[in-house]
């Protein structure tokens, strides 16, 4: 797929068909979060894949917009060390992940972690260890339709040069 045309049709999407995702697949999707732009080249991150239906409904519980996760076949939950730029490595690997699922024609919609009340609960639940923030879960599955991909409009496509 053309690297643009995969920017371009990346949406956040909440339903999912049941098909699972392969595990080269997988593997490919969490090597690109890990291949994200770091500070300094750290590194931070610990990522978690998450296919256990029982761990899926419990996260989705727990969230206030993430109810959804328990219907997908796949979470994704990033963590970072919480070192100075946690959220920045973090967040650079939560994008990488969405657009290699993109690519693969799978469904992504990522859900907030770091700062929220239940970001402490999903570390445990998750058996990630202390000193580590939650980033962000993502939710992912092959979609109900492919049509949900067609180019999106932007808002507000001007820009500023100077």
């Amino acid at each position: 797929m053309d690297g643009l045309k995969m920017v371009y049709s990346r949406r956040s999407i909440r339903k999912f068909s049941s098909k699972l995702i392969d595990e080269d697949i997988i593997s490919k999707i969490v090597k690109a979060g890990k291949l994200a732009a770091t500070a300094n080249n750290v590194q931070p991150w610990e990522i978690v894949v998450i296919k256990d239906n029982n761990v899926k409904e419990q996260i989705a519980q727990k969230t206030d917009y993430g109810k959804f996760i328990k219907n997908a076949p796949l979470c994704i939950a990033v963590f970072c060390e919480d070192i100075k730029y946690y959220l920045e490595d973090g967040s650079a690997a939560t994008q990488n992940i969405l657009l290699a699922a993109r690519y693969f024609d799978i469904a992504s919609c990522w859900i907030a972690g770091d700062k929220k009340p239940y970001a402490e609960t999903i570390r445990e639940i998750c058996n990630v260890k202390k000193g580590y923030k939650l980033i962000s879960l993502i939710a992912a599955g092959y979609p109900l339709n492919n049509d949900v991909f067609k180019e999106k409009k932007i808002k507000n496509s001007e820009f500023t040069i100077i």
